[in-house]
């Protein structure tokens, strides 16, 4: 009689969890699991949406040729790094001067988060008059300061798109990061300032010695969340440049957009070799994300 009692009892135990994860599960499978074995399923054929040739390893002898692709993962890269040294430190720095309880910080950290609500394709259209040669926003305000004497041809010179890029990809983020090194430094006690204020720490002191050490879990969360933002990134870019001028600020995924739903100039719809792509861009991703891991753990053991 007791054994039958504990198999009801876990019986009824165990169905309320299993209700409440089954909404998830399903929603996990058919918008992540199901489509990523669609993607396999094609990546030996040559598919445009209505016929499908099998090819065997045509699409994997085209990729490893793909000069277009292999510059469109480097400037990816370029595209991450340049992200990446210029939003952390400064969202780190943002955070810092609004946790001080300034007069007019709330209002602050609303104006600076405000840019991560708006759609990317928004900020790019945003971007793109600022950013204009003859009529932008940004050179005029630059040439009435006379910092330049002529309008910087910001979407349209290989030597600058990049820059352009970036501060988009600046602005649009560095809200986001900011909260979340704000909410990391509201969990530090109070306990550990005080001491540090008794020792006749100064503010640099503090922050090196205090914040920055105990702001460490965050750190590494944020920059495995930024590396993997910032290779993702290519909506705000196809709206800006659309990868131009001459491919400069091509990245992976926009590469990877046009190839699966052409490119607008008449080419094409390629699935079954943009599925190729995807599978490659995504182990690309996950090497980054294991090596910063290892990297990461290497370094809280050496830390220990």
């Amino acid at each position: 009689m007791k054994r039958k009692k504990n198999k009801k009892k876990f019986n009824s135990n165990s169905i309320s969890p299993i209700l409440m994860l089954l909404p998830s599960t399903l929603m996990l499978i058919v918008c992540s699991i199901y489509p990523f074995i669609w993607i396999f399923r094609y990546v030996t054929y040559n598919y445009n949406g209505f016929t499908a040739t099998y090819t065997g390893s045509a699409n994997f002898t085209r990729m490893l040729s793909d000069k277009q692709f292999w510059g469109s993962v480097g400037t990816t890269f370029e595209y991450a790094a340049l992200k990446l040294i210029f939003i952390i430190p400064l969202a780190l720095f943002v955070a810092v001067l609004l946790n001080m309880k300034m007069r007019g910080s709330g209002l602050f950290r609303g104006v600076i988060f405000m840019p991560t609500i708006i759609s990317t394709s928004i900020s790019g259209m945003i971007f793109t008059f600022l950013f204009a040669t003859k009529n932008g926003i940004l050179n005029a305000y630059l040439q009435n300061l006379h910092i330049i004497s002529q309008p910087i041809k910001w979407l349209t010179s290989p030597n600058v798109i990049m820059a352009a890029v970036t501060i988009l990809a600046v602005w649009g983020g560095l809200g986001n990061y900011m909260l979340y090194f704000s909410t990391g430094m509201n969990g530090i006690s109070e306990d550990c300032y005080e001491s540090a204020k008794i020792d006749g720490a100064n503010a640099f002191q503090t922050f090196f010695y205090v914040t920055l050490p105990m702001l460490a879990p965050v750190l590494k969360t944020v920059l495995m969340l930024a590396i993997t933002s910032a290779f993702k990134d290519y909506e705000a870019i196809m709206v800006l440049s659309k990868g131009g001028p001459g491919n400069r600020s091509m990245v992976m995924f926009l590469y990877i957009y046009n190839v699966i739903f052409g490119s607008g100039n008449g080419s094409q719809q390629q699935i079954g070799y943009g599925a190729l792509l995807s599978v490659v861009a995504a182990l690309i991703v996950g090497v980054v994300t294991i090596i910063y891991l290892f990297i990461a753990r290497k370094l809280d053991h050496i830390t220990e």
